[in-house]
């Protein structure tokens, strides 16, 4: 069993930065991909980033691409996520997810363990 906790959401000023982070407990990540999906009121969850643990392979959602940036320590088995020049569009829960396979997909169910998400409330 994997434990994630998300945490470091807040509240920030449109065109500011926010980290947040996704602390994994219960096994080593190794051969895990970890991904962070986001969902706003009224709205599907959506994939905003991936991340291999393994070789640190990034994907990007085409509209976080240039703005966001995934990282991990495998030291800490922490998964980040640095988000700048937010809009008050990036409003939203963001979770921390981690699959099994070891391979980064842009779908929610390929992913089996998830945290309970963090607050990120962007004002304009």
């Amino acid at each position: 069993q994997v434990q994630l906790v998300e945490s470091g959401g807040g509240l920030v000023q449109a065109g500011g930065s926010l980290r947040v982070s996704c602390a994994a407990s219960g096994r080593t990540l190794l051969n895990h991909a970890m991904g962070w999906f986001r969902q706003a009121p009224g709205k599907e969850r959506e994939f905003v980033a991936g991340i291999s643990w393994n070789i640190g392979m990034t994907t990007y959602a085409d509209s976080m691409k240039g703005r966001f940036t995934i990282s991990r320590d495998t030291s800490k088995n922490t998964v980040y996520l640095q988000m700048n020049s937010l809009e008050p569009e990036d409003t939203a829960v963001y979770y921390c997810a981690a699959s099994t396979t070891g391979w980064v997909s842009r779908t929610q169910a390929r992913y089996e363990y998830w945290g309970q998400g963090t607050q990120v409330t962007v004002s304009s």
